[in-house]
């Protein structure tokens, strides 16, 4: 198999398997499971903090086929470039869901304190109550499933970028680590789209493959930073360092904080160190 082809298939395990196992468990969520999704958030984001510090932005000074290092400059604007993307997708979002069921009050404040608010879940409260209408939770999910989708377009470009400076290797490289981090990463998102839809009305299966689907655009990104990274060695260092960046964001911007809110314990601590060891690991080996 080629190496675009397998990073097509890759990406889409990522993008359109990871969210479509996240609408699965939105579908079938138990109360219970907010320590499991804690440890598995704070595990993926040590694995992405140790490739990005340790593979991703040491590589962008060095990429494939350069004749020179690059310059600092270059990759630090790589670097505010992806962390500036990734941050203002996430305002949009934020911006444009959260207002979806009347629910941020004194009482109530905008905040993501159990995996229940994290994932909407408790919109399914409000509509049983009657204080939100399935019309609204229905087009939460469908605001959610698009939000979603054009926020996996520079989730995809992280990991072409990734594999167009693994050479000719396919599987165990820094884009292979990041696509299963990004996978691990679109479940709770997965969730976040499902369980407004099923809230409002729409069938579990039909809502878990629109869930699945808002996945697909990572792969479109996939292929464009693919393609970038193959231009010259300058477009490969700055779609490394845009890489770096974004996978900050993520890490920082969402994996932890998500990961300790959901369960305010020291336990995420360690696996988030546990999984910077494991990412240490695979990048040297």
């Amino acid at each position: 198999m080629s190496k675009i082809w397998m990073l097509i298939l890759i990406t889409a395990i990522a993008g359109i398997g990871g969210t479509g196992v996240g609408g699965l468990l939105g579908a079938v969520l138990k109360r219970d499971s907010s320590k499991v999704v804690s440890l598995l958030l704070a595990f993926a984001g040590g694995v992405m903090l140790a490739v990005v510090c340790f593979d991703l932005i040491p590589e962008s000074f060095h990429p494939e086929g350069a004749e020179k290092e690059m310059s600092l400059a270059l990759v630090i604007a790589g670097v505010l470039l992806g962390y500036g993307v990734i941050y203002l997708l996430n305002y949009v979002i934020d911006r444009y869901t959260n207002p979806e069921v009347a629910h941020i009050d004194s009482d109530h404040p905008n905040t993501a304190d159990d995996l229940d608010e994290l994932i909407h879940a408790d919109h399914f409260e409000l509509h049983a109550s009657g204080l939100g209408t399935g019309r609204d939770l229905f087009i939460a999910g469908i605001v959610m499933a698009c939000a979603i989708a054009l926020h996996n377009v520079p989730e995809g470009m992280v990991i072409g970028a990734s594999y167009a400076s693994d050479g000719e290797q396919l599987v165990g490289g820094a884009g292979f680590i990041i696509a299963v981090v990004i996978g691990l990463h679109n479940i709770p998102e997965g969730m976040s789209v499902s369980v407004p839809l099923i809230s409002g009305g729409m069938n579990r299966t039909k809502a878990v493959l629109i869930t699945a689907l808002s996945g697909a655009p990572t792969v479109l990104g996939a292929i464009f930073g693919y393609s970038l990274g193959l231009i010259s060695p300058e477009w490969l260092a700055l779609s490394m360092s845009f890489a770096g960046g974004a996978m900050i964001y993520v890490v920082f911007g969402e994996l932890l904080p998500e990961s300790f809110l959901m369960w305010k314990s020291k336990a995420p601590g360690a696996f988030t160190l546990l999984g910077t060891l494991v990412g240490l690991i695979l990048v040297h080996i």
